[in-house]
């Protein structure tokens, strides 16, 4: 009779109403294309909701003066501000940690690894900034150099995935390089060009909460709570300092500890003798709540767990959903609203519309792809393993979906709304023919797999 009582620890437990419910949502959200599909969602709401008869609520709630303090000490953004500055810092923050990663235990954690990715990344950074330069020689134009030279990794790597598995893994695996190299040469970009009049005292209470951050890293500090208390006062240094505040989030990311506190073999150990213990106290078969001999037991089984990961996974794994789903698509709602009015005509004459789609379109392509050719033929790198020059060309021209970072790059570079715009006109249209047309090119390249 007891027996009946409990469910057999082997058998899953019949789901609630509640998971039905959300099943679908949780399907979207593990699907490879999910944050790319949102991404372009968010974008076309915005441009429909620029070009409708509420456009002026699209520009009212962007431009919402939005404050927070505590007494006399006030910190007044507009929304638009909040959302570029704040919410994309998290983005940043999630963009440093994966650099770390990948020079720690991934595709940049060797020479070998990282020298082609590495030295595609600089020709497709280098080459897109001097083609706008031929075209816009004279302020205020010649600021937006930095605009076409950073890489949208979820959307490029979105649009790849179109093809399944007609793509070589080494193939992705390079774009993937190729744009957090991308990322780190938009970084410096915007760090060492696109910074204001400085404030010393701010900046160096910015880096003094950076350097605290580091130094709980070295006495062991794992809490996550510790470092997000750091991290945004670092943050709010820099924001008043003139250098941006994403900046503060990059840097932060890279104190984050990366080793866990036990090796492999001792917590296997451990787990083996509290799943012991908890066999002696009874395991737990039903819902019920738990004795307070199982709680014990479960939460040492939880306090080994926590010990035998990294906080930089751990974050980045607790962000990673967030930035997905919510920050991008924000940032593309605030972002991507382009009126098409009478003057898009004019816009598309523009040199710094031309100098954005030749520098995203032909220099990216022709930048990533001779760079590394030039790698591969004077053999200091490898050609990945099943990947085919034309395939390489592909994945160059997929590298000029611009899109996210150069918007961000676009916010900075000019102060002129008009020209924001302007930009904005040819960030799109850039990244819909690199889209569309590396896709076509991969596609072709590429050879259906074999059953």
């Amino acid at each position: 009779m007891e027996a009946a009582e409990h469910s057999s620890p082997d058998e899953a437990p019949p789901p609630k109403a509640i998971q039905r419910l959300i099943r679908p949502l949780q399907a979207f959200g593990k699907h490879k294309l999910a944050g790319a599909g949102l991404l372009m969602l968010a974008t076309a709401v915005a441009m429909v909701w620029a070009n409708s008869p509420w456009a002026a609520s699209y520009q009212h709630l962007l431009h919402m003066k939005i404050g927070v303090g505590v007494g006399e000490a006030t910190l007044a953004k507009t929304l638009h501000h909040w959302i570029n500055d704040g919410l994309m810092g998290v983005f940043f923050f999630m963009v440093g940690l994966e650099i770390k990663r990948e020079l720690i235990a991934g595709e940049l954690s060797t020479v070998r690894k990282a020298t082609l990715p590495a030295i595609a990344a600089v020709g497709g950074m280098l080459l897109p900034a001097g083609i706008y330069a031929l075209f816009n020689t004279s302020p205020p134009y010649s600021s937006g150099w930095g605009i076409p030279m950073a890489t949208d990794i979820a959307f490029a790597l979105g649009v790849l995935a179109l093809l399944g598995d007609r793509v070589p893994v080494g193939l992705k695996v390079f774009l993937t390089a190729l744009a957090i190299v991308d990322d780190i040469g938009a970084v410096l970009v915007i760090a060492l060009f696109y910074t204001a009049s400085l404030s010393w005292v701010a900046l160096a209470f910015g880096v003094a909460c950076l350097a605290l951050s580091a130094a709980m890293n070295k006495l062991g500090v794992r809490s996550a709570v510790a470092f997000f208390m750091v991290g945004t006062a670092a943050w709010l240094g820099f924001l008043e300092s003139g250098v941006h505040a994403t900046i503060a989030a990059i840097l932060m990311a890279f104190t984050i500890p990366a080793r866990t506190r036990i090796d492999g073999g001792m917590f296997v150990q451990r787990l083996q003798r509290l799943i012991g213990r908890l066999e002696q106290v009874g395991v737990p078969y039903d819902t019920a709540m738990n004795t307070n001999e199982q709680q014990s037991v479960i939460e040492h089984m939880n306090e080994s767990i926590e010990m035998a990961s990294a906080p930089l996974q751990r974050i980045e794994h607790a962000v990673a959903g967030p930035v997905t789903f919510v920050v991008l698509p924000v940032f593309a709602l605030a972002n991507a609203g382009v009126a098409l009015d009478s003057g898009i005509g004019a816009a598309f004459g523009s040199p710094v519309v031309l100098g954005i789609v030749a520098g995203l379109v032909i220099g990216k392509t022709v930048g990533v792809f001779g760079a590394a050719a030039l790698a591969v033929k004077l053999g200091v790198a490898d050609l990945p393993e099943g990947v085919s020059w034309r395939q390489l060309l592909g994945v160059g021209m997929l590298a000029g979906i611009g899109f996210t970072m150069a918007l961000f790059v676009a916010s900075l570079a000019f102060t002129d709304s008009a020209l924001i715009e302007t930009a904005k006109v040819g960030i799109l249209s850039a990244s819909l023919i690199a889209g569309v047309l590396g896709f076509l090119l991969v596609r072709t390249a590429s050879s259906p797999p074999q059953s």
